[in-house]
């Protein structure tokens, strides 16, 4: 008996688009893109052109499609997040770093380039996850000293991964007491730490049923424990004249601007949008400390 042949990658391709489509997977036509590439080790540009051809679709695809109509993240069935310059190994038990974190890394590696003192400056990615962060910037700005903090013992496992590559000094801990021995030493504190308000179950079934919830959760009614915590730390690791830079929600950018502007350990206070236009991170210079002088006048 002859065994069926195999279809052709485009009709293959179109009933996946279908197929996800209908599971309302947001991107369904990249996704089974993504999935054939997957499988067959190649680009998207030349998976689109064998759709052309009649190229069979390789074994094993539609059941990585039915994963992914499931909801299953499609960086938990490749295994691999693209982010920036970066394959990231991820995985379950792992925050899946979004695009919208790109432009956080960016506005650090801005301020290296212009205003760091030293051309070989130390930072420290509180949070870290899969190490997105603190791989970019070790992977972008030669000569920086990069150190990342992560508490979750899953999440540490796969930033190990990612980041011992890359020569980044990387430390299981909490981000709100890390790294005391370092204190005052960092030119550059960043953070996406975890900040969705405890009642605010994200509506995408890959995030709410796959991300871990210690990566979602912020602490709190509104979210905001991590995040008051993270900037903690950060007044507590920066040099006077550090810079810091943190991610969160469009709708938290004013309460963390207010936060930082009422410690009176912060100039600069800036809230920037992401490429979407959304107030996605607030930065700030560190105050240098108050001299006797500076006490004695304000008496």
């Amino acid at each position: 008996m002859i065994p069926d042949p195999a279809p052709r990658l485009a009709d293959a391709v179109r009933e996946a688009t279908a197929v996800l489509a209908a599971a309302g997977v947001p991107s369904p036509k990249v996704d089974a893109e993504l999935l054939a590439c997957h499988l067959l080790g190649v680009g998207p540009g030349r998976v689109r052109a064998m759709v052309l051809g009649d190229t069979p679709a390789p074994a094993g695809y539609a059941e990585l499609v039915a994963e992914r109509a499931r909801r299953i993240p499609l960086q938990h069935i490749t295994g691999v997040a693209h982010f920036r310059y970066l394959e990231l190994a991820v995985g379950p038990g792992v925050f899946i770093p979004r695009p919208e974190t790109e432009s956080v890394v960016q506005l650090v590696i801005d301020w290296l380039r212009d205003a760091a003192p030293s051309t070989h400056p130390k930072v420290v990615d509180l949070g870290t996850g899969s190490g997105a962060i603190a791989g970019s910037i070790a992977h972008e700005v030669p000569g920086a000293e990069v150190h990342a903090v992560e508490f979750s013992e899953f999440a540490h496992a796969w930033a190990a991964k990612n980041l011992l590559p890359l020569g980044v000094r990387l430390v299981r801990g909490d981000l709100r007491d890390a790294l005391p021995e370092h204190n005052g030493t960092f030119d550059v504190v960043v953070s996406n730490p975890p900040y969705i308000p405890a009642e605010a179950v994200p509506n995408e079934p890959e995030v709410a049923l796959h991300d871990p919830p210690e990566a979602l959760y912020g602490g709190g009614a509104d979210g905001m424990e991590l995040p008051a915590a993270a900037a903690a730390s950060a007044a507590r690791l920066l040099v006077p004249g550090g810079y810091f830079v943190m991610e969160h929600a469009e709708v938290q950018a004013s309460w963390i601007a207010a936060m930082l502007e009422r410690s009176g350990l912060w100039s600069g206070v800036t809230t920037h949008l992401d490429l979407n236009g959304r107030e996605r991170a607030t930065s700030a210079v560190r105050r240098p400390a108050p001299t006797r002088s500076d006490e004695r006048m304000s008496q």
